[in-house]
């Protein structure tokens, strides 16, 4: 019926505790685009609350290799069926309430999951398609979850919604990596030095050591007087030192400047050639 699924590798380590609940899911395609968001950030917890069609080959084929979480997916024909166990109730709402209610963004939103995982299962509630979930169903909620989209086209399809609070779920987690210090996956790496860059930063001497050989070429070419600078030096210097040039780097640019004057100097010889009489044997017009 459907392709073997992949192994649900790299899980959070609370990743069976949080708990994504879909409530009368309308196209069980749906479901399984909310399978491989889930998937896609270590998350396998699905709970399917009285769904319209599941299982069928719609909802697998939309699950792009995340078939094991269909597979494992509790379907119950009640709210009170799937949240019975749990300590902490959250449910996605893009409306506002007459009566106030506790109101988190995603990012808090995932911050309470993973600290109150630790108690027990935690629920995260996604309403119908078409209409989200009930006042009755929100009112089972500790918080609602409010994603703060465009508010003149607020509605987000159920399977981004999914996705917008596994990533900061993710997130989270990768921020509490190895003793507090974060997952190098979230470190940046732009510029020689970083970790995981490919050659290492070119030493100071080196860059002073192109800058000359940059405005020597210049000179030999025509395009640059040392007499009459003005600017362009220190404007070049600032476009080089603002790349963070690497060694390799550095060997490149200075090998791409030594044929700039090899070619130079061969067209300059040329010229010397044809204008001196001389140089070519040539007296006269005679040979």
């Amino acid at each position: 019926m459907h392709k073997p699924a992949l192994p649900l590798e790299g899980t959070d380590s609370f990743q069976d505790q949080i708990r994504i609940v879909l409530v009368e899911t309308s196209h069980s395609g749906n479901i399984g685009a909310v399978a491989r968001a889930m998937k896609n950030m270590g998350l396998g917890n699905l709970w399917l609350v009285n769904p319209n069609s599941f299982p069928d080959e719609a909802s697998y084929a939309r699950s792009s290799g995340a078939s094991d979480v269909l597979d494992r997916a509790n379907v119950v024909s009640s709210l009170d069926e799937a949240l019975a166990d749990c300590v902490l109730v959250m449910g996605t709402s893009a409306r506002g309430r007459k009566v106030p209610w506790p109101v988190i963004a995603p990012p808090e939103a995932a911050v309470a999951a993973s600290e109150n995982a630790a108690n027990g299962p935690v629920a995260l509630v996604f309403g119908r398609e078409n209409h989200g979930l009930s006042n009755e169903e929100l009112q089972r909620c500790h918080y609602h979850i409010h994603i703060p989209s465009n508010p003149d086209y607020s509605s987000l399809n159920l399977a981004m919604a999914v996705q917008v609070m596994c990533y900061e779920l993710r997130m989270h987690f990768l921020r509490g990596l190895e003793g507090g210090e974060g997952s190098p996956y979230l470190k940046p790496m732009t510029s020689p030095g970083d970790p995981g860059w490919d050659v290492p930063p070119a030493p100071v001497n080196d860059v002073e050591g192109f800058f000359g050989h940059l405005e020597q070429v210049l000179v030999d070419v025509e395009f640059h007087r040392r007499e009459n600078p003005r600017q362009l030096m220190t404007r070049l210097r600032r476009l080089f030192q603002r790349a963070r040039l690497d060694q390799m780097e550095i060997n490149i640019l200075r090998g791409i400047l030594t044929s700039v004057q090899k070619a130079a100097g061969a067209k300059a010889d040329n010229k010397t050639t044809e204008a001196d009489p001389k140089a070519t044997g040539q007296d006269n017009g005679h040979v």
